[in-house]
């Protein structure tokens, strides 16, 4: 059965999807960018702090889902700047551990929602 999860402390849609779908225990997450859901302002100051926020609140979806980052089989990460990935890949790193480090495919785009710099979804399973 599909359920949609939704929580407060991440930022909600911006257009008409969910911020996740829990089917058979397997979370598809949708892309998160660095709103802060507590103000709606995006996190632009730098890379770090932006990259920051938007593990935050994936790890808001994922606690909604009663998962944490260890649950995480594959994550997406969409970079506007292959220049920032070294920064990017640090702050991503720092929320797993490295026995547990998910599948992940990194992509450099034209383009992402809103004109932010980074937008990573993930793939968890119970």
């Amino acid at each position: 059965m599909k359920t949609i999860i939704e929580t407060a402390k991440a930022p909600a849609p911006i257009g008409p999807y969910s911020q996740a779908v829990l089917f058979d225990n397997t979370l598809y997450t949708s892309g998160q960018i660095a709103i802060n859901p507590e103000t709606g302002n995006l996190v632009l100051d730098n890379i770090t702090q932006e990259t920051e926020q938007v593990m935050q609140n994936l790890k808001a979806v994922l606690e909604k889902a009663e998962m944490n980052f260890d649950h995480v089989l594959k994550a997406t990460i969409f970079i506007k700047n292959m220049d920032d990935f070294k920064e990017i890949n640090r702050v991503y790193g720092s929320y797993f551990k490295e026995e547990m480090a998910p599948a992940r495919e990194t992509v450099e785009v034209a383009r992402l929602p809103r004109d932010v710099n980074v937008e990573i979804s993930v793939l968890a399973r119970k």
